[in-house]
């Protein structure tokens, strides 16, 4: 099994990777990219890669495609000098110093600092009628903030899955835009705070449908409705609608690491300074939706992942740095 030390190593492709790996290489550090492998649940890029349409990215004034964003953020990385490796970072040792990192293609790294951005992967229902129209842009979608704004939403019946404070907020957010917002709910009450539950059921563009289940998502290259059931009758019907939004929760991808890095008890990394993004092990940072529960944005993890940089930039100055290369 190779053996390789490297200065930086950043663990992740989307938005917050990228702009870590810019910084990082503007600084000198060499830094390299594991950007990981396309599996069904994720693919290198992130979950923009299943955006069709970005309107909310600062400096761009026309809508641009996710899959655009995420390659030319890739492409200013590697201008200034990233490497980029399309393997998966398997296993981690956080033990000692220098970091031992395992890779998907029987690689061993060394690594004098990490860069966790592995982000986070949205909870869906698991049919693939949602699956198939939420990979092409189809009407499904698992962030009213990110997409709820888009023309194809305006105007229309849109339906939200949940019955946490995240279903509440995505769909008293989708009110600006819809003529009405449906809530999908498996049970007879919801599990969202009380304050976040009565603030919707006062809303008068939001019904609920009650003991109901997403069975089906109909339409050929775009969404016009669920198939509902009802989980106490067992009874079926079609409820037409231009958009569907799964708010489910997110699950944060840090299985990994093994337990070497302090978790919130929602899965998510703990950064225990405010304001920064230094993880429970000195040497080893995190940035992007894998420590946001709460914004989870494209801007935001862009914006912690210069901040990553910049801390591991400042924590390898006050250490010894080993040469990068190989080991035998």
């Amino acid at each position: 099994m190779s053996k390789t030390r490297e200065t930086v190593v950043i663990i992740g492709s989307g938005p917050a990777a990228w702009t870590a790996a810019v910084y990082a290489s503007r600084a000198n550090l060499d830094p390299v990219v594991y950007e990981g492998e396309i599996s069904r649940e994720m693919v290198p890029g992130g979950q923009l890669m299943f955006t069709t349409d970005i309107e909310n990215f600062p400096g761009f004034p026309e809508a641009l495609g996710g899959t655009d964003l995420m390659e030319r953020m890739k492409a200013q990385a590697v201008r200034f000098g990233t490497r980029v490796v399309s393997e998966n970072i398997e296993a981690v040792d956080f033990s000692g110093h220098p970091f031992v990192l395992t890779t998907s293609g029987g690689a061993r790294i060394t690594a004098s600092a990490v860069i966790v951005a592995t982000g986070a992967r949205a909870n869906w229902l698991g049919l693939s009628s949602e699956e198939r129209l939420a990979r092409t842009g189809g009407g499904v979608s698992s962030c009213a903030v990110c997409d709820g704004a888009l023309p194809a939403f305006r105007n229309q019946r849109l339906v939200v899955v949940g019955g946490g404070d995240s279903a509440m907020e995505e769909a008293l957010y989708l009110t600006k835009f819809a003529s009405e917002v449906v809530i999908v709910h498996r049970r007879d009450s919801f599990r969202a705070s009380k304050v976040m539950a009565d603030r919707v059921l006062q809303d008068p563009k939001i019904r609920v449908e009650w003991n109901a289940a997403v069975t089906d998502v109909l339409g050929d290259d775009f969404i016009t409705g669920v198939r509902l059931q009802d989980t106490l009758s067992g009874e079926s019907r079609d409820l037409e609608c231009g958009g569907l939004f799964v708010a489910i929760g997110h699950t944060p991808n840090t299985a990994f690491l093994g337990g070497q890095l302090a978790l919130h008890e929602n899965g998510y990394i703990q950064t225990p300074e405010a304001w920064r993004t230094t993880t429970s092990v000195p040497g080893v940072f995190a940035a992007g939706d894998v420590m946001d529960s709460y914004y989870r944005q494209a801007v935001t993890a862009a914006g912690t992942g210069c901040m990553a940089a910049l801390e591991a930039e400042r924590w390898l100055a006050h250490h010894a740095v080993p040469a990068a290369g190989a080991i035998a």
